[in-house]
């Protein structure tokens, strides 16, 4: 209820609570009240004391008990985890027994990446004279620089001056590169031409994903 006049959270409605029975009791006949009135309500708040009473004490316990609790399966964990070290390391286990024992059986042989589903989000810096620097992130970590998992790098593709390329086929190859940045290095000639860049990740397999959007940045002369 808005701007009730009775506090919603328990404790600051027991004090108010055992104010206003306090004083009512003591000013009853001020009040115009009665003893027969106000005889309910003292059975009443007499009851709730004993019952917020156990409530406090049950949360202190239940709060203690929930300390004791996550530090023994810390305990437990560390306990469990140091011997499944030991069982995978030794040669005495085999997959059947841990997939018994409930924990990681190995790949025997690995899962063949498939090809790349995402595509880099290009970034180029053209603060320097005839170089960009071209950075890339993938689309579904785009703060993080790491590449996907089964891909090696990415092509990097270019197109210096008209309009940003339709068709990738206008464009022309500059490298395979494994890690961000990639530094595209540029003639005299190409000063204050308009550089396109175009990425895609290629696979370790050599499967190639889809063409990022069209980055554009001016070659300084």
């Amino acid at each position: 209820m808005a701007n009730d006049y009775i506090p919603r959270a328990d404790a600051e409605f027991d004090g108010w609570q055992a104010n206003f029975v306090a004083y009512a009791n003591a000013h009853l006949a001020d009040l115009g009240l009665v003893a027969g009135d106000i005889a309910p309500v003292l059975t009443a708040t007499a009851e709730w004391g004993t019952a917020y009473a156990a409530h406090v004490s049950a949360a202190a316990a239940a709060h203690a008990a929930r300390q004791t609790k996550d530090g023994r399966r810390s305990s437990l964990e560390a306990l469990i985890r140091g011997l499944v070290r030991r069982l995978q390391a030794g040669p005495a286990v085999d997959d059947a027994e841990r997939q018994a024992l409930g924990i990681t059986v190995r790949d025997a042989v690995p899962t063949i990446a498939g090809p790349p589903v995402t595509r880099p989000v290009v970034r180029v810096e053209p603060g320097q004279r005839l170089r960009h620097v071209v950075a890339f992130t993938d689309e579904a970590t785009p703060t993080r620089t790491a590449r996907p998992a089964g891909v090696m790098g990415a092509e990097v593709w270019v197109k210096i001056g008209g309009p940003p390329p339709v068709d990738p086929g206008e464009c022309t190859f500059l490298a395979l590169d494994t890690r961000t940045p990639y530094m595209a290095e540029y003639s005299g000639a190409d000063g204050n031409k308009t550089a396109h860049y175009l990425l895609r990740w290629v696979s370790t397999r050599g499967d190639k994903g889809p063409w990022s959007e069209t980055a554009s940045a001016t070659i300084g002369a």
